[in-house]
């Protein structure tokens, strides 16, 4: 590569001197150039002997190096060809600019593209079996699960959450400082725990977590359905996104906190009021764990 450099500069440099020979002794141009008189001699015979095309096919390739130079190498052929008729006004075809850069070893600077790492394991896609069918008939029948993120200072917690359509309760949630596959799995083993899990359907979005092997696994094995949005379309978990929201506003952006424990603190208060003391017009203005114990 560069010797193939240093033969491109000898001949730009020989162009140069046959341009200037006119006016400057062809001895001074060779030592301010850096070159060679013989070498430059006989690079001068070699395009007498060339046939017209041949020494415009020369001509053309040192102005392709110019044109390089001047671009600092960010020219593929096509642009190269462009700048070559707007700077000297001629007519060439793309393809011969493109043999002779390629003759050259004259390529463009290429924009490294990010590598694509794709997901880390097979993942696991299922039909939207929700299908924004909100209302439930029974408890232990649609249950619908999300992550959102909770700023405190310059920091985040995530939170996991699994509601049920039902009656509105927040069956399990849990709190990390990661949002990562183990918060999904928690949040749903808590809520194996607390609740007979045969024949649910658990409806989410198509996050990493929720489109894991691992995951679905978990599912499966206790007898859940899963569930999921279709691509980049968030109102098919509309309801959760609703309560996520109502958190929100109406708990954390009432006060600032600067640290994890406040902000623990502060969701554990809000969820266990929210089920058992929040009234809803929905549920005969009755709190969720109030409408669940009724029905039992």
């Amino acid at each position: 590569m560069g010797a193939a450099k240093g033969a491109d500069n000898r001949q730009q440099a020989f162009v140069i001197i046959a341009e200037l020979s006119a006016q400057y002794s062809v001895s001074l141009l060779c030592r301010l150039a850096g070159v060679s008189r013989s070498g430059y001699y006989k690079w001068y015979e070699r395009q007498w002997k060339m046939t017209t095309r041949q020494r415009e096919n020369e001509w053309l390739k040192t102005r392709i190096i110019v044109c390089r130079k001047q671009t600092r190498g960010i020219y593929g052929y096509l642009r190269t060809r462009a700048w070559l008729v707007k700077t000297y006004g001629i007519r060439v075809n793309h393809k011969r600019v493109y043999r002779f850069m390629k003759e050259l070893g004259i390529s463009s600077v290429i924009r490294r593209k990010k590598r694509n790492y794709g997901l880390k394991e097979a993942f696991v896609i299922t039909d939207n079996k929700l299908n924004r069918e909100f209302q439930a008939t029974r408890p232990l029948e649609k249950w619908v699960t999300d992550i959102t993120f909770l700023p405190f200072g310059s920091s985040f917690l995530y939170l996991s959450t699994i509601f049920d359509l039902y009656n509105n309760e927040v069956v399990a949630y849990k709190l990390s400082k990661r949002n990562d596959l183990r918060l999904v799995l928690d949040t749903v083993k808590k809520a194996i725990r607390k609740r007979k899990t045969r024949g649910i359907l658990l409806h989410s979005d198509r996050g990493f977590q929720y489109t894991s092997r691992a995951y679905n696994f978990l599912l499966k094995r206790h007898g859940i359905q899963a569930s999921m949005s279709r691509k980049g379309n968030c109102l098919d978990n509309a309801c959760i996104e609703s309560f996520i929201g109502h958190l929100k506003c109406k708990s954390l952006r009432i006060r600032k906190f600067t640290s994890p424990k406040e902000l623990r603190d502060e969701i554990h208060r809000y969820i266990h009021f929210y089920n058992h003391k929040c009234l809803q017009k929905k549920l005969n203005n009755l709190s969720p764990v109030d409408y669940r114990t009724k029905v039992a």
